[in-house]
């Protein structure tokens, strides 16, 4: 295990930045996921990491030295990939054992070491199969296996799980996250699935255009952002945004206006600089409104679609002067496209951002 310490980290390419000075410190042994949406830089951050991409400027500490200047052999990191990138001709077992090979490990290492990984990622029955006779899932396991072998300091993972179908995906989720419950290395998860990142992380950095946004546990994350680009990147369906402006500050929290006329008393505290007036963005998530249980504050919703998953779907739609909303329901309740409902919510549940786009501080959080 080993810690990761990024000082003021910048990428650029010749004129063009793209990563703008972060600042990260990772633990012995955690498991912290990039997350951001396509071109924010976290692919890039992972391989200036990596030594994949040299870094313009800043200071990378890998287990307490200096890495900004060394080769990525010498890191003691291992990546795995997007791609599985198995030599087609090689059995499992040749292809964990190539990169020991390569480093002239002796026999008696290297049959050490694959059978270890082996175990691990209940690989010993396909060890003589070559990468055709594998399914995706398990040519991904021979890929983090090959990393296993090396005895790394740092996993890095570069979305390796987008090639595969969602049940696989699911599977996979569940061998990585026991993987690091077992040998216990720090790792670091690059995604764009919001799942990955909330059930495989003790904490989530949130990346937006080469800029850290917020840094926290996922249930930090997503109970208490710090703004609504994160606020809204977290959370499937995403979370509804309605415009509003401030209509009293009070001991009980900030009192808000909506554009149906309608006013919802928040427990959001007030900043330094709130007062009456001011526009503020109301953001509520779709399990806090309920179209069953009528209790707290109203809405109208006009339903324009529906989704249904089974245990649980959702209505989206919008409201008289309002954004789209979107709504859980369960799933045995049917609804009609064109159908007008009310949705309920506590005021506990509404989260409040100002002009700036920052969050106004939760009561209790």
């Amino acid at each position: 295990m080993a810690p990761v310490t990024l000082h003021n980290i910048r990428k650029s390419y010749q004129q063009h930045a793209v990563i703008h000075g972060i600042d990260l410190d990772i633990a012995h042994g955690e498991f912290i996921v990039f997350v951001g949406p396509s071109g924010c830089g976290k692919s890039t951050l992972l391989r200036m990491i990596a030594g994949l991409e040299p870094i313009s400027s800043g200071e990378m500490l890998i287990d307490g030295l200096r890495a900004n200047d060394q080769d990525p052999v010498e890191r003691g990191v291992a990546m795995v990939f997007q791609s599985y990138a198995l030599y087609p001709h090689m059995t499992v077992r040749e292809n964990m054992a190539f990169g020991l090979k390569m480093a002239k490990a002796s026999r008696a290492v290297i049959d050490q070491r694959v059978a270890e990984a082996a175990r691990i990622l209940h690989l010993e029955h396909l060890l003589d199969r070559r990468p055709r006779a594998l399914s995706g899932g398990q040519r991904q396991r021979v890929a983090i296996g090959r990393a296993i072998v090396r005895h790394p300091k740092v996993f890095l993972f570069d979305e390796p799980l987008s090639n595969l179908d969602a049940a696989l995906r699911g599977n996979m989720r569940l061998e990585i996250a026991r993987l690091h419950r077992d040998i216990g290395n720090t790792m670091i998860y690059v995604t764009h699935d919001q799942v990955e990142a909330m059930t495989l992380a003790d904490r989530i950095v949130v990346l937006n255009a080469g800029r850290v946004e917020q840094v926290g546990t996922p249930l930090e994350l997503y109970e208490s952002p710090a703004n609504r680009f994160v606020a809204g990147f977290l959370g499937s369906p995403a979370m509804s945004f309605l415009t509003g402006r401030v209509e009293a500050v009070n001991g009980g929290g900030v009192r808000v206006g909506l554009l149906d006329g309608s006013s919802v008393q928040s427990d959001c505290r007030p900043g330094p600089t709130t007062k009456v007036g001011d526009s503020v963005t109301v953001g509520i998530r779709p399990e806090a409104l309920s179209a069953g249980n009528q209790w707290g504050f109203r809405l109208m919703l006009e339903i324009r679609d529906i989704e249904y998953h089974g245990d649980r779907g959702f209505l989206h739609g919008a409201g008289p002067g309002m954004e789209a909303l979107t709504a859980a329901i369960p799933g045995g309740k049917r609804f009609r496209v064109g159908e007008r409902v009310e949705v309920f919510f506590q005021p506990d549940a509404l989260h409040l951002f100002d002009a700036s786009g920052a969050a106004l501080a939760r009561a209790n959080r």
